[in-house]
Parts: C-alpha cells; sequence; structure tokens
C-alpha cells in the first residue's frame, strides 16, 4: 500500500470517527431535548390541572353561595328517620291559596262516559299545571273536579299574590276558549269558579312511598270558602288579596262573606289589569311595565336574601365595605337616580348593581368585584331578571372598579354613589374604616402616609352627575381642606 493510499484510509477512519461522534451527541441532544419537553409538558398539565381544580372549587363556592341567598338557609341538610328523609313541617306567614272548581259538574257527568270524562278532567289539570309552574306556582291537588295552588311556598316572596291573579285569569281565558268551541259544536260546556284569599299557612310532606307538599290552616279553608261563593267565569278575592294586587289590577268590590270564627271579610271580582299595565291597555296581558314594577316588589325579597348573607358571612374585619356601605351605595343610588330621571327600569338595574356589588367580599377580598359578578348571574335569574338585565347589572358592577371608568349615565350614577361618602360630614370616620380594613389585608401604613394618599385621591377625583355635584362637591371641598391640614401636621411630626 502507497504512503497515498494509507493516509487516505487513515484520513476516512478519521472521518468516520468524528460522524459516529457527531451522531452520539445529536442523539445526546435530541434525547435531552426530548426529556426536557416531557417535563415541560408535565408542568403544563399540572398547572392546567390545579387552576382547573382551584376553579372548579370557586365555582362550586359561588354555587353554594347563591343557594343560600336564594333559599335563606344555612345548610339544605334535613332529618333522617329510618332509611327516609324527614322533612318538618313550617309556618308561612303569608301564603296565596287558590281553589278552581268546575261548575255544573254533575250535569255534565250524566252525558259523558266514565273515560271521555276522565280524559277532558286529565286535559284541563295538565293545562293547569303548565300555567302554574309558567309563574312559578305551586300545585297542591285535585280532588275530583277541584284544582288547588299555593303561591309563595316553598320559595317565599312578595308577589305570590299578584302571580296567582295572573294564573287564574290564563286559567279562565284557556275555559273561554274551550267554551267558545263547545257553544259551537252545540255540545256542553265546563264553566270554572275559582276563589283566591292570601294569609299563613303551615306546610308539610305527606304520603309514606311518594311524598307531596301539603298545607293546612284557615286561609285554605277561606280560599275554599271564596271559590265556592263565586260565580263561574269571575275571579272572586278576598279583602286581604285585594290590598295585595290592586296595583296591577281593576277590581270590583262585591259585598261581605261571614266566615266562622272570622266575622265578616270582604270579596272583589278581578275584571282586569290596569289598563296602563296591560297591553295595547285591553286589560288582559300584563305589558312590559307591569313586569318592571313586579320587579320592584321582588327586589325587597333579594334585598332582604342579600342583607342577611352579608351579615352572616362577611369577616369581621371587613370595616368599610360591610353591610353599611351597601346601605349606602343602595340608598345613594336611588337618589341621585331620581335626581338624574331615569326609568323605572333603569333605577331597579342601579338598586340591584349597588346591591350586589361587594357580595364578592363574602368569597374572597382579593378580585372581588369578579366574585360579586359570579354571585350575580348565579343569584338574579332566580330572582325574575333576563338576561339582558343581568348583562346590565354585570357592566354596572364592573364600573364600581377603582380604576374603571365610566362611560353611560347608569355608569356615572353607581360611580357617583359609591364614593358618595367622599362629600359627607362623616367622611373621616368612614375614611378611617376603610384605612383600618386596608391594614388588615394591603399591608401597613402609616396615618400620613394614609392622608396623603387620601388627599392626592380627593383632589383628582370628580363627581360625575349634576345631582351628586349639587349635593356633595362643596362638602367634598370641605374634607379634602381637612385633610390638608392634617398632611400638614403629620410632615411637621415627621420632620
Amino acid at each position: 500500500m502507497s504512503d497515498q493510499n494509507f493516509g487516505d484510509l487513515l484520513g476516512g477512519i478519521g472521518f468516520g470517527a468524528a460522524m459516529a461522534e457527531g451522531i452520539i451527541y445529536g442523539a445526546l441532544l435530541l434525547l435531552l431535548l426530548l426529556l426536557l419537553l416531557f417535563y415541560l409538558r408535565k408542568l403544563f398539565f399540572q398547572k392546567v390541572e390545579a387552576l382547573t381544580n382551584i376553579r372548579v372549587e370557586r365555582a362550586m363556592k359561588v354555587k353554594e353561595k347563591a343557594l343560600r341567598i336564594r333559599s335563606g338557609l344555612d345548610s339544605e341538610t334535613v332529618g333522617m328517620t329510618g332509611g327516609r328523609e324527614k322533612v318538618k313541617s313550617t309556618k308561612y306567614k303569608s301564603v296565596t291559596v287558590l281553589f278552581a272548581d268546575i261548575q255544573g259538574f254533575t250535569k255534565i257527568v250524566e252525558h259523558l262516559n266514565p273515560d271521555s270524562l276522565i280524559d277532558e278532567l286529565d286535559h284541563f289539570f295538565f293545562r293547569f299545571d303548565s300555567i302554574v309552574e309558567k309563574h312559578g306556582i305551586e300545585k297542591i291537588k285535585t280532588i275530583g273536579d277541584a284544582y288547588m295552588a299555593a303561591g309563595g311556598i316553598p320559595d317565599k316572596s312578595r308577589i305570590h299574590s299578584v302571580k296567582m291573579v295572573l294564573v287564574a285569569m290564563e286559567i279562565h281565558d284557556y275555559m273561554f276558549a274551550l267554551r267558545a268551541g263547545k257553544i259551537e259544536q252545540h255540545q256542553d260546556f265546563w264553566e270554572l269558579r275559582v276563589g283566591v284569599h292570601t294569609g299563613p299557612v303551615i306546610a308539610g310532606r305527606v304520603g309514606r312511598n311518594k311524598t307531596s307538599l301539603d298545607i293546612w290552616g284557615d286561609t285554605v279553608n277561606i280560599a275554599s270558602r271564596m271559590e265556592s261563593s263565586g260565580v263561574p267565569g269571575e275571579i272572586n278575592i278576598t279583602g286581604t288579596t285585594y290590598l295585595l294586587v290592586k296595583s296591577f289590577f281593576v277590581c270590583e268590590y262585591r259585598g261581605k262573606m261571614p266566615i266562622k270564627y272570622k266575622g265578616e271579610i270582604d270579596m272583589y271580582f278581578v275584571k282586569g289589569i290596569i289598563p296602563e299595565l296591560s297591553v295595547n291597555g285591553e286589560g288582559k296581558e300584563p305589558n312590559e311595565l307591569f313586569h318592571i314594577r313586579l320587579q320592584h316588589i321582588r327586589f325587597s325579597d333579594l334585598e332582604e336574601a342579600i342583607m342577611e348573607r352579608l351579615e352572616k358571612e362577611l369577616p369581621k374585619d371587613i370595616y368599610y365595605h360591610n353591610v353599611k356601605h351597601t346601605i349606602d351605595v343602595v340608598t345613594q343610588a336611588e337618589i341621585i337616580a331620581r335626581g338624574e330621571g331615569v326609568s323605572e327600569e333603569e333605577l331597579l338595574l342601579l338598586k340591584t348593581a349597588a346591591l350586589m356589588h361587594d357580595t364578592g367580599f363574602i368569597l374572597s377580598y382579593e378580585k372581588h368585584e369578579q366574585s360579586s359578578i359570579e354571585l350575580a348571574r348565579e343569584v338574579l335569574r332566580r330572582f325574575d331578571y333576563s338576561e339582558e338585565q343581568i348583562g346590565q347589572v354585570v357592566e354596572l358592577i364592573e364600573v364600581t372598579h377603582p380604576k374603571a371608568k365610566p362611560v353611560n349615565k347608569l355608569q356615572y350614577i353607581l360611580k357617583d354613589a359609591d364614593l358618595d361618602y367622599l362629600g359627607r360630614s362623616d367622611f373621616i370616620s368612614v375614611s378611617d374604616h376603610l384605612y383600618h380594613e386596608l391594614q388588615e389585608y394591603n399591608g401597613k401604613m402609616s396615618s400620613h402616609e394614609w392622608n396623603k394618599k387620601q388627599f392626592d385621591f380627593i383632589s383628582k377625583h370628580k363627581y360625575y352627575t349634576e345631582t351628586a355635584r349639587k349635593m356633595r362637591q362643596v362638602n367634598k371641598d370641605k374634607q379634602l381642606e381637612k385633610l390638608k391640614i392634617m398632611t400638614q401636621v403629620n410632615a411637621k411630626e415627621d420632620a
């Protein structure tokens, strides 16, 4: 072998070794990259799982708080006896009871075979069931040709009397339509008497295998008397119910009815919805204004439920964002709103947002606005708010964030209501409560630093509405002067 060939051979061997070494290094590098990717992927999915668990836990907490707000209960547990749920009877202070009974039932039975009779009754009661369910009324039972329903149980509300009259009107409309068809075909038709009364009842579950809700008390008996003393095609209500529904319905006084151990009670026929609150003024169908005014009454139920939860569940070291602050904001939102001439629906939305804007503190201090929004979405659907209304309430709650800028009239009003205390005579004491709260949650701050921070904030702050400026601007300027003096005193003391 020549020297040249030998050198070429050595060169080839060296090149091959270098190539092999490069392949090994490349494989090792690839392996390291794969291990790193596997580790990063594992970390990613662990983080995703942790975030998912946090969100699921948060959603469950929101639902739990929302349930307590809606139910007014601290727990959903019931006693157990012999493997079965034991449900105690409950006394309700105000329930509206409806009795409906078919007039001339005996006469119609003579002309119908049993199968047709049962089919027709089933058809009637199925339609009645759908009507009461639509209006949030509880069906109690049917007894032969009689139908019984109650409003205000198991969920308490202030609007059950109005809802029950709407139910009675819709049932009558259905029966009138059937009667018209029967008359055309020269057939016997069914007529209905309806009696309604509002008062206290005892409610409980009856039955062993399949329990059902039942109610007892004088209110039930009086409602039954209203039905039996009524007139076919009319809705006969007591004076007690009349006082609760007279703002929504036209009623005709028809005299007194003697009731054993109760004396005489007034009776009224419901003739229709007040024209202003009905579609086309015809008195038959409720219009948008009807529903808005009903929501204003329902708001009192929501307010009672929210205040109860805040009192029970707000941490004790929430010195500023407490029940008093919520009451202040709701009150001022209404005062400013009326001064700014908002509509009835806008007033409802403002008061609702003011009521809900700090509910998030029962879940967490950080990002409480978002928690308030989540609670609002869960709770308001159960209090007859539409999705559009809930969306508007959410936008209003968002603007209560310190850095949020209002962009429309309603947002201006709520922003001014939330910071109304800046122009009040009790500003210093309220400000002290906020200072102590922030000391608990946002770290220590000297009183000098706090006064300076407040002075800077108020100097830049402005009220957005003319109403708020007229009420608070002069006094706010006075508070600013007090802060300025306090800041100067603090500065001298530090020097």
